[in-house]
């Protein structure tokens, strides 16, 4: 997105602001101080003794009725899914859980995955990869936070928005526009499921995949219908085309092929002009 900006525009400096993902005060709003450095596994030996003591040594799927005296600890997800964070962990008594895997008993419906922190960690760590990748391809990269466009915002009084974000990571909080801005969205190139998972009556497994093109339309066409501009999002054999807004808004579920016109063939980036205010 950089490289296409620098192709249309003299860029000369650059500045990214690098969010940071507190874990810790995601889980609990109040942490403070010492508090960061006991975490809830402190004091115990690994993931399976803080599970157990946690879930109070009591199968979390009969309550104990089943009178097993030997716990496990069990994968709500699948260890590559989910990993073997505490919040992905479960206490089953030995029936309960031989009896899970083998399909004869199921597992209470409050009994679900935690919260998962992975696009968290996932943020953080990629953040300051794409910053010092930036500063070996440009000569003038600079760095800022959140908290400090925030503060800039509020200081000029403006509202809350990307585009005005952007004028004060800028520096230029105060600069005015035309009111115009894109808005991109990335987008598959294929849908890799190749049948529905239903299988229809008669053995017959119906096909996931649409026409590469419908009626001469491909999927995320951008088209003009009734003088607005939109994106076709799903396709029928039919004709009828679901349009949307880049953002998912929709704009008819059902229209006719024939009452479309064609602006623009399909890209892995669409580009929606919008207008602000």
């Amino acid at each position: 997105m950089i490289a296409k900006v620098h192709k249309i525009l003299p860029v000369t400096d650059i500045v990214v602001e690098t969010a940071s993902f507190d874990i810790q005060k995601i889980k609990n709003p109040d942490i403070s101080g010492t508090n960061y450095q006991n975490g809830e596994q402190t004091d115990f030996w690994n993931v399976r003794e803080y599970v157990l003591f946690r879930d109070d040594h009591i199968c979390q799927c009969c309550k104990g009725r089943s009178k097993d005296k030997i716990l496990n600890v069990h994968h709500i997800e699948s260890r590559k899914t989910g990993g073997d964070a505490p919040n992905n962990l479960i206490t089953l008594c030995e029936t309960c859980h031989k009896g899970y895997h083998k399909g004869t008993v199921k597992l209470p419906k409050t009994i679900h995955r935690g919260i998962s922190f992975r696009d968290a960690a996932f943020m953080g760590i990629m953040r300051w990869a794409v910053y010092e990748k930036l500063k070996a391809i440009y000569p003038s990269v600079k760095n800022t936070y959140g908290y400090i466009t925030k503060n800039i915002r509020i200081e000029n009084g403006l509202p809350k928005d990307h585009h005005v974000d952007a004028r004060c990571i800028s520096g230029n909080p105060k600069a005015v526009g035309d009111g115009t801005v894109y808005y991109y969205k990335k987008v598959r190139c294929h849908n890799r499921q190749i049948h529905k998972c239903t299988i229809n009556k008669g053995g017959i497994r119906k096909r996931n995949q649409a026409p590469y093109e419908v009626k001469g339309f491909r999927l995320y066409d951008k088209v003009l219908w009734k003088n607005q501009v939109c994106f076709i999002f799903g396709r029928r054999s039919t004709g009828r085309m679901d349009i949307r807004l880049l953002d998912g808004t929709h704009i008819n579920a059902s229209v006719g092929y024939k009452n479309l016109r064609l602006l623009d063939i399909r890209g892995n980036y669409l580009i929606e002009q919008k207008k602000t205010g």
